[in-house]
């Protein structure tokens, strides 16, 4: 097995051990299932490597980690005292074969309520997205830090905090009561819809790793649509917005990580069949009477996956984005909406109102107003140009913006 399968292997396979361990001996000994699994991974590369793979790798780390987790738990007297108590042999082997059930179907319940438990509004929401990606998506601390350009040591140190929070407000791993569970539901979207913006809007030039948290995000989403309880239209809705973008992602980036806006995309890229499962999702989302701010958005992202470039296309999107402000104002969507009235209604009234947004500290706003003035203010182009470069965060956003300036001579 190659070093990337294997990695690849064992980041799956990570989350779903530790949810079982975990829901098997509670939250509080969620540090402990980390260590280990991580254990048996590390069994796992050394036995592989000198005796070959096994005929069922998965198989086998299950069992070793079952074995682990027993040893562990038994040296400690937590199996005995608290999960098994008062049992005769036979029926303890019986028991411990259910505690440590690495069913499809267990790990599946496992990892729903492990969402859950992540997403409880008693721990913040960057922290909430730090213990998804490390817990539900087993990604290593390097690519935790290398995701938020942040360093080890931060991380660990949040994610301890995180655990800590997890233990005080003695968080269980189950789903909440049918009464609560569409107000949870709620925060659980969320953090999943910042966790794929976090790869989609990534500044890190890892590619690999920008992709990787977008899938990680719909795999999550896509288990929510998978249970009946979480399977509501905004679940498809969020799901459909995903998909969309998710199937311009070759298109946004060249080989050299440089962005391509918009306008420049080569629609030849765009995954068709991504753009079709997102038409799925978004006819399922459409049952119902609630329109939220992710059916809005998922059909803002359909619209710019139509090629045809139209005043009709861009006016129907306008018009969506017009109500999306009101349920979800924010700076960035009121500057993509000064775009989309560019595209629909004609240069000199979107320069009026770009001129009131005053994003003075966001690049992308003075790459719109370049944008605005292209072939009919050329000093203003070049400054707005230059502006931009200056408050570019990463070394790819100044690249795509020199190469702008570079085009003006």
């Amino acid at each position: 097995m190659e070093k990337e399968s294997l990695k690849h292997l064992f980041q799956q396979e990570f989350s779903k051990m530790v949810a079982v361990i975990s829901k098997s001996f509670g939250l509080q000994h969620i540090e402990i299932a980390e260590d280990i699994v991580s254990e048996t991974f590390l069994q796992a590369t050394e036995t592989w490597e000198t005796k070959g793979l096994p005929q069922h790798p998965t198989a086998w780390l299950y069992a070793v980690a079952r074995q682990k987790t027993l040893y562990y738990f038994r040296r400690n007297k937590i199996l005995e005292t608290k999960i098994i108590p008062e049992l005769t042999i036979m029926q303890e082997k019986d028991q411990e074969a259910q505690i440590l059930n690495f069913s499809d179907e267990n790990i599946k319940d496992s990892q729903l309520q492990m969402l859950f438990a992540i997403c409880t509004p008693a721990i913040a929401s960057e922290a909430q997205i730090g213990l998804a990606l490390r817990i539900l998506c087993g990604f290593g601390i390097d690519e935790i830090a290398e995701a938020f350009l942040s360093n080890k040591e931060t991380i660990n140190k949040r994610l301890f905090r995180a655990k800590e929070k997890l233990r005080t407000e003695k968080v269980q791993l189950e789903l909440p009561s049918e009464n609560e569970i569409a107000n949870r539901l709620d925060n659980v979207l969320h953090v999943i819809y910042l966790l794929f913006s976090e790869g989609y809007y990534s500044k890190t030039q890892n590619q690999i790793l920008r992709k990787d948290l977008c899938i990680e995000a719909m795999r999550l989403a896509l288990m929510l649509t998978e249970y009946g309880r979480t399977n509501l239209p905004k679940t498809n809705a969020l799901m459909a917005l995903m998909c969309f973008h998710a199937s311009r992602f070759s298109a946004r980036q060249t080989v050299e990580n440089t962005v391509i806006l918009y306008e420049h995309q080569n629609t030849e890229l765009w995954d068709k069949a991504l753009i079709n499962q997102g038409l799925y999702f978004l006819n399922l989302s459409a049952q119902g009477n609630e329109i939220s701010s992710y059916h809005l958005e998922a059909k803002i992202a359909y619209g710019h996956c139509q090629k045809e470039d139209t005043p009709a296309k861009w006016e129907e999107i306008l018009q969506l984005y017009n109500q999306l402000l009101l349920i979800n104002y924010s700076p960035v969507v009121a500057l993509n909406r000064t775009f989309a009235l560019y595209k629909a209604n004609g240069r000199e009234v979107a320069v009026i109102e770009a001129e009131k947004l005053k994003l003075e500290n966001n690049h992308f706003y003075f790459i719109l107003l370049a944008e605005l003035y292209k072939n009919v203010d050329y000093e203003k182009v070049k400054r707005y140009l230059h502006k931009a470069h200056s408050l570019a965060k990463t070394q790819t956003e100044k690249q795509g913006i020199q190469e702008e300036l570079d085009k003006l001579g």
